[in-house]
């Protein structure tokens, strides 16, 4: 099948939509795609549900090919997409169910600013912000590491930088696995890996990644808000960003390494992009340690532009970062596999979560939340583009039975990054960001260009369809003042 019109579509309730299990183009299960019948227009033009049914041939998965609202055609798998595969008994794992930026993520860091005692400070704090964390193509941070140290970090992910005097302790508590995978393997990372990352710790890098001041405008959970530090018109500070050239590197020579051994398996797949084998053999092992390596890349990376942010609002306010009340919400990833024990038929299975453009939001109570959030769930942050909004909510029991505990990760693409150059007016995207009060610094025209708003869905029709599928839940809404882009 190579065309959307051929593939059958059931609508089981406004905000879901199965893809049958159709064992004649080696569908394993069923597609289950998160999504209205607006957004539906959107994804079926752009052809990421053959990706959907796609992932559903892959070895040992289990359950349905998941899709969120945001769904967009990625690399193997779509962005938006998550995946379940059995670890033993022939089941996969495929670099292209994780991504090129492995953890790209986001963490939301909360303030004491009201909004009045932020805006007079707010051009000054966005050109500080703008120099103390480089951003771009190819930037380089303040950090040159050894290949030794390097390798620290690799090893220990936000822990090597806390340990080091980038950000508190306490920062730990609040990041997924505390920032740091046990079964990460430095020495799985190649030395090309590792001279890319050398010089780039504690940077923004380009695309869509960001760094943004924020206003807190609306709160749709007030018990949940409180819980997390969260007020009405107050800042609140952003930054997505991921393991730049590093863990492009590693992901390149995995999808080399394992597109040679499939066949050595007897792994077929329809797309020589979704490049798989068994994850518990050796190959698998390696690609397994080395993503994990990049991803305690990625934390350590969003550790140390966390103790940037504060040094740089220390400076504007004349104040300690304690006393402005600058503390780590939570530091979610995007883009990861996890090994993890589910109760699959009633049974613990141990299963590999393939999550690509995907948030994991886990219900109350489940231990890997952070004690003091345990009664609420998960925290989950929702970028949206940099002239709307992004959202904080909290993970549901529903999520997890469903779809293993995820959600959507951000508003979605609408427009290539191509396109977007084509059709959007600098002077007049300027003109708009200016309207709303929105300050930007950004290393290049051409990323702003990219990154127009118009490139993306609406963030909160997409928030709003994981609310009413009840696999997460809004608490809060906050609006851009100030970003800072590649």
């Amino acid at each position: 099948m190579s065309k959307l019109k051929d593939i059958p579509l059931e609508r089981i309730d406004e905000a879901r939509v199965i893809i049958p299990k159709m064992e004649s183009l080696g569908m394993r299960v069923p597609g289950l795609i998160y999504a209205t019948e607006e957004m539906m227009r959107d994804i079926e033009r752009d052809q990421a549900l053959l990706q959907v049914i796609n992932v559903a041939t892959l070895p040992g998965i289990v359950k349905y090919s998941f899709a969120m609202p945001d769904i967009h055609w990625g690399y193997g798998f779509p962005i938006g997409g998550v995946a379940a595969t059995k670890y033993d008994g022939g089941g996969v794992i495929s670099p292209g169910g994780i991504g090129f930026d492995i953890n790209c993520g986001v963490r939301l860091l909360r303030t004491n600013l009201t909004l009045e005692e932020l805006k007079p400070r707010l051009e000054r704090l966005a050109d500080e912000l703008f120099r103390m964390v480089p951003s771009g193509v190819g930037s380089e941070g303040f950090l040159k590491l050894t290949n030794k140290e390097l390798r620290g970090v690799l090893r220990d992910g936000a822990k090597w930088a806390v340990e080091r005097g980038y950000g508190d302790p306490d920062d730990l508590n609040y990041i997924e696995e505390n920032g740091s995978a046990p079964l990460a393997d430095p020495f799985a990372v190649s030395t090309t890996a590792l001279d890319r990352g050398k010089e780039q710790l504690g940077t923004l890098g380009s695309g869509n990644h960001f760094l943004e001041v924020q206003v807190v405008d609306e709160i749709y959970d007030e018990k949940a808000a409180k819980v997390l530090g969260i007020e009405r018109g107050y800042a609140t500070v952003m930054i997505h960003c991921g393991s730049r050239g590093l863990g492009h590197q590693v992901a390149s020579d995995y999808l080399d390494i394992m597109g040679k051994a499939m066949k050595r398996y007897g792994i077929r797949v329809p797309d020589k992009q979704l490049a798989a084998v068994p994850a518990s053999s050796p190959e698998g092992a390696r690609y397994i340690g080395a993503m994990f390596s990049a991803a305690n890349f990625a934390w350590a990376n969003r550790q140390v532009i966390t103790h940037q942010v504060r040094e740089a609002f220390q400076k504007v306010f004349g104040t300690s970062w304690r006393n402005l009340g600058l503390y780590l919400v939570f530091d979610v990833t995007h883009n990861m596999a996890s090994i993890e024990d589910y109760p699959l038929d009633g049974k613990p299975t141990k299963l590999v979560m393939h999550r690509k453009g995907a948030t994991r939001a886990l219900p109350p109570g489940h231990p890997k939340v952070p004690q003091k959030y345990r009664e609420i769930g998960q925290p989950v942050l929702i970028p949206g583009d940099m002239g709307r909004y992004s959202y904080l909510l909290v993970g549901t029991e529903k999520a997890y039975q469903e779809n293993f505990g995820h959600t959507c990760h951000g508003a979605g693409r609408v427009k290539s990054r191509a396109e977007a150059k084509r059709t959007v007016k600098y002077d007049k995207l300027m003109a708009q960001l200016s309207s709303l009060g929105i300050i930007v610094r950004s290393a290049s025209k051409k990323t702003l260009l990219e990154e127009a708003p118009e490139a993306y869905k609406d963030v909160s029709a997409v928030v709003e369809t994981v609310h009413k599928a009840g696999i997460s839940k809004k608490v809060a809404r906050m609006r851009p003042l100030a970003v800072i882009k590649g």
